[in-house]
């Protein structure tokens, strides 16, 4: 396997790792919620795990994606499914104007992606391929 070839594996599956993280962070702000403030003990024990959970998976694709990308791409990913699911698990409400913004930072996120993609990126110049 090139080295190219490798490199691009491991950006790949760091993509997918926070991917995950960012599922984890939408199951940890849902557990919060339903724990009312730590008071339920079996969304409190969900909460914590999803913690952990996240903190693991956004440390592995920190490895390999920019920490500013990666931690914007999790924060919109949380933020937008804990809204979204929210809506529907404990009944909170999403406005037409939240529904708005939210669509807003899906598009933040998507090109975010696509402007950190290595096609996006310019070549350096004096730097030769291996």
């Amino acid at each position: 396997m090139s080295n190219t070839s490798s490199n691009q594996t491991s950006t790949g599956r760091a993509w997918v790792m926070l991917l995950l993280a960012g599922a984890f962070e939408i199951a940890y702000a849902l557990s919060v919620a339903g724990s009312q403030a730590f008071t339920v003990l079996s969304w409190s024990i969900s909460a914590i795990v999803f913690f952990l959970l996240t903190l693991y998976a956004l440390s592995v694709a920190l490895k390999s994606i920019d920490v500013g990308i990666g931690y914007a791409v999790w924060a919109g990913i949380g933020a937008v499914g804990s809204a979204i699911f929210g809506s529907f698990l404990f009944d909170q409400s999403l406005t037409l104007t939240q529904a708005f913004w939210l669509a807003v930072i899906i598009a933040g996120v998507i090109w975010l992606k696509l402007a950190s993609s290595e096609k996006a990126q310019p070549e350096k110049p004096g730097l030769v391929a291996s």
